[in-house]
């Protein structure tokens, strides 16, 4: 399952011009729709199985060959209709295999074999019929409760947030589960905007429970903590006392703690990407850090990294699934390429438009979790007759002011 928020007003569509060329194209109707989607769901199909059987018998044949035929129905009717359907079905087969049997006057003998076959086809279809009900119903509410834990696990991002556009795309690689064990939040704190993106080591509910704690820890931290290190200090603490020795989670903990500034600590996690104008830049870490849960393992500590972020600038956040995600010759999908290709003032247009060239680009479905957070610093309003800001490079990494 994936979050989108919409910010600002898309263009209204364009209205077809009168010498444009009339649509030759048929359009089926929402009646003709309704029907299609009735009698693939319903017992129509199965009954006009029974029906083509009969008729095929009427028109061309005798009753022995075409009698065993006539169990299609209940088998078909078996993963279409509820168990009352399916018995329907059966009794209408069986009424009408011993009006063939009589009419064309078949052995008594393989004509009881015949119906019992089709009464043992359709209570076999009956029990299967009732079995898949009650999984579908099971699906249903544990969907339902992992839509719910999603919400409560990873919150929805708003349009805005303190002075930033933001927008997120969040995917599963489990679709049915519709959480994984990528992590993303944004809060506004009396520190400035603040940020983590993350990837737990491993899939399935341990990595949910992970990503659960890094989050939790993270929003307390991030009201209390005025240094962003501490943040990022309580969080490996926290995962340290309850995590495995052979797990951790890479991330990139972000705040904007005054106007200009952007902070930045990354732990082990794919280098955000730094928009100025058209320009795309990696900000890769001034001295690498191990993922939190293994700072016991490694006597490196993550540094806070400074680097501008004023006026029209974005910060792009990522999951590895995003960058590790291949086509079918097996190359990477290229994101700085692609988010360059796709960049607009609206961050939740780009990113919907970079995902769906993701999706594109593995051919429909992504196999490893995937996140993409962007915040965009919005252009002040300016009077009348004020320059522009000129458009710099980006620089590639601001300098380290000691370790967490």
């Amino acid at each position: 399952m994936s979050h989108a928020p919409q910010h600002g007003r898309d263009p209204s569509p364009a209205r077809p011009s009168p010498r444009s060329p009339r649509r030759t194209g048929r359009t089926w109707s929402p009646r003709v729709l309704t029907a299609a989607h009735w009698a693939a769901s319903t017992t129509a199909l199965p009954l006009l199985i029974v029906l083509l059987v009969v008729c095929v018998d009427l028109f061309g044949g005798t009753g022995r060959i075409w009698l065993p035929l006539l169990s299609a129905g209940p088998a078909l009717a078996a993963a279409t209709s509820r168990p009352a359907g399916v018995l329907g079905v059966g009794l209408l087969a069986s009424l009408l295999g011993a009006g063939i049997g009589a009419r064309h006057a078949v052995d008594a003998s393989q004509l009881v074999a015949v119906l019992a076959a089709l009464l043992t086809v359709t209570l076999a279809g009956t029990l299967a019929s009732a079995l898949r009900v009650r999984r579908e119903r099971t699906l249903a509410a544990v969907r339902s409760v992992a839509e719910t834990a999603q919400h409560a696990l990873l919150q929805p991002v708003p349009e805005s947030v303190g002075p930033f556009q933001a927008a997120v795309h969040y995917s599963a690689a489990a679709a049915e589960a519709r959480i994984g064990g990528d992590l993303y939040a944004l809060v506004d704190t009396p520190y400035g905007v603040r940020t983590i993106v993350g990837d737990v080591r491993g899939k399935g509910l341990p990595a949910v429970g992970t990503a659960a704690l890094v989050l939790g820890v993270f929003r307390e931290a991030a009201h209390d903590e005025p240094d962003l290190r501490d943040v990022v200090g309580r969080i490996e603490r926290s995962l340290a006392r309850n995590l495995g020795s052979d797990d951790f989670v890479t991330a990139v903990v972000a705040g904007y703690p005054e106007p200009g500034q952007l902070e930045m600590v990354n732990c082990g996690h794919a280098p955000p990407l730094l928009i100025r104008g058209t320009e795309v830049t990696p900000v890769d870490p001034v001295r690498p850090a191990p993922p939190l849960g293994l700072r016991a393992l490694s006597d490196e500590s993550p540094c806070l990294q400074v680097v501008p972020f004023t006026e029209g600038d974005q910060l792009l956040l990522y999951t590895d699934g995003v960058t590790e995600a291949r086509d079918a010759a097996r190359a990477f999908y290229p994101l700085t390429e692609g988010l360059a290709r796709h960049l607009c003032d609206e961050p939740a247009r780009t990113l919907a438009a970079v995902h769906q060239e993701l999706l594109d680009h593995v051919g429909g479905r992504l196999h490893d979790d995937a996140a993409l957070l962007l915040l965009r610093k919005p252009l002040a309003a300016r009077a009348p007759g004020a320059g522009s800001r000129p458009d710099g490079r980006v620089p590639a990494a601001g300098g380290c002011e000691g370790a967490v």
